[in-house]
């Protein structure tokens, strides 16, 4: 027999699951549909659910299960995360890394500082309550923090690679950077700001960054070292498919433990299993870890927002705030605001300095794709909710009346974007980008090369040898460097990966042989 307590927990949990398996089957029907997306279908699901919740319960509660930070960023983040690493197109992806990079470091500065002296100058004349100088440098970090997972069930990476390689490549280093800067925040005292903090904070910023990319691609090569050495395959498939889950979550987790951003170390992580570890694991598993991570993703990409439209009518809440409505309106409007001049205020700025390190006409990036850049990343969700949560509530709850505004405000905007942005994203698409025919020939980087638009996710686009060739010119400046990085730093990156990564840690045609392996059969056989 289980407690009471315990009982109420396996009710809840059925019913989560029940409409975890909703959302997956309304989504189904829903595919064809040019307004929805599972992301909308999960959060309109959660809010009928929570009214009929609250009207069960007599308006005491809405939701299921208690949200906490904790479970977001350490069990449901992870694999989101890892998967979009692990399933991107690397060639794409590290073409327009430089594009990237602005966006999504450069510009999030921008945003964050946007947002957080606009709030500060906007707030101060409303009747909130009290907010100290870092509640405002948070709500500057907790705005600049994209929804990329929504962004990405409406962007095709096969219609539009380069709109697909920047979203997601900056939703990515977007998020990192918020949360490196709002943990940033946490730790300096921001009322005492000199320039010593200053430069001491961009250097903790910078290492930050660049620390945990090493210890993600550290945790990838480690994993592809040890399969490739003692090949699991032989005893069992299982082992190889556990080792890589366990090791990407294991540098997840060290990431937490040292204070690094593990958003970036996981995501890398998945960069450099899916070029080395995954070619030294036998077909089986290779189809196993290709399903399973995208699975584990889907299932936790619906658990959030499905919660989060349950929580989004937390009775207690909206009751510190229910005096007042049309002050509660006024600051989601202004924060809604914000974020759409702090994006505009680094996209097209930014999209000008990547232009000009594009050579040719055809991969600088126009006004309809910046246009699409800027509404695609309005959209606010999870991560937002979870560093709201962190700031402005203890154990999920809040007491104080300025934080009440915040959370409640917070959930308007993640309401409001994912769902207004969300829903009018394609056809903005469809009207703004033309056929995927001509697309391909006016956004893609490489026009002469159409195998990039049918190449599998996780192929690595093997090039023949005319693509290696020695011709290549090289570059004889920095501006010719930056004005053609795509040949000369792929050029050289493959020749040091051909002649040392692949060998020592494996790879597309550098799978070890092993005594009683496949490989070492099909030898045995040919001989």
């Amino acid at each position: 027999m289980v407690s009471t307590s315990d009982h109420a927990s396996v009710v809840s949990i059925n019913l989560f699951v029940a409409l975890l398996c909703a959302c997956i089957v309304l989504g189904h029907l829903l595919e064809e549909n040019r307004w929805m997306n599972e992301s909308i279908t999960a959060l309109l699901i959660g809010l009928c659910t929570g009214i009929i919740i609250l009207l069960t319960t007599g308006g005491t509660s809405s939701h299921l299960l208690v949200f906490s930070e904790d479970l977001f960023f350490i069990y449901l983040l992870p694999p989101i995360i890892f998967n979009a690493g692990f399933q991107v197109k690397k060639k794409q992806f590290f073409r327009n890394f430089m594009t990237i990079t602005l966006f999504g470091a450069i510009g999030t500065l921008i945003s964050f500082a946007t947002i957080s002296f606009g709030a500060m100058n906007f707030f101060k004349k409303l009747n909130i309550g009290t907010l100290e100088l870092e509640d405002y440098f948070a709500i500057g970090a907790i705005f600049s923090a994209t929804d990329s997972v929504c962004t990405l069930q409406v962007l095709n990476q096969d219609e539009t690679p380069l709109l697909y390689s920047v979203v997601f490549g900056e939703g990515v280093v977007n998020d990192a950077t918020s949360v490196v800067l709002f943990n940033a925040i946490q730790s300096f005292d921001v009322s005492h700001i000199n320039t010593s903090i200053v430069f001491q904070f961009i250097g903790n910023f910078l290492y930050l960054l660049l620390s945990s990319t090493v210890l993600g691609v550290g945790a990838g090569l480690l994993s592809a070292f040890i399969i490739k050495k003692l090949y699991f395959g032989r005893h069992s498939t299982d082992r190889e498919v556990a080792l890589m889950m366990l090791m990407a979550y294991l540098s997840y987790m060290l990431a937490e433990l040292f204070y690094l951003s593990a958003i970036l170390t996981v995501f890398f992580c998945g960069i450099v299993m899916s070029h080395y570890t995954w070619h030294n694991v036998t077909e089986s598993s290779r189809v196993t870890t290709r399903h399973a991570f995208a699975t584990l993703s889907f299932v936790c990409e619906i658990f959030i927002f499905l919660y989060v439209g349950m929580d989004a009518l937390d009775i207690d809440k909206w009751r510190f705030v229910s005096d007042s409505p049309g002050t509660s309106v006024m600051v989601s409007s202004i924060l809604m605001g914000l974020i759409l001049i702090g994006r505009a205020a680094f996209v097209f700025p930014l999209s000008f300095i990547s232009n000009l390190t594009r050579k040719m006409p055809h991969e600088k990036i126009g006004i309809k794709q910046q246009v699409t850049i800027w509404w695609a990343g309005l959209m606010r969700g999870a991560v937002s909710m979870a560093l709201a949560y962190n700031q402005f509530t203890r154990g999920g709850q809040t007491q104080l009346r300025g934080n009440a505004f915040m959370i409640t405000s917070t959930i308007t905007v993640v309401l409001f974007s994912t769902v207004v942005f969300g829903l009018l994203t394609k056809p903005l698409v469809r009207v703004l980008l033309p056929s995927p025919k001509q697309l391909s020939r006016m956004v893609s980087s490489e026009p002469t090369s159409p195998k990039s638009f049918v190449v599998p996710l996780l192929s690595n686009g093997q090039e023949s040898e005319a693509d290696l060739a020695p011709n290549v010119p090289r570059p004889s400046s920095l501006r010719m460097l930056l004005a053609a990085p795509t040949r000369s730093v792929h050029y050289y990156w493959r020749k040091f990966d051909n002649a040392f990564m692949r060998p020592v840690f494996g790879g597309r045609g550098f799978v070890p042989v092993i005594p009683g392996s496949p490989i070492d059969q099909s030898v045995y056989e040919l001989q």
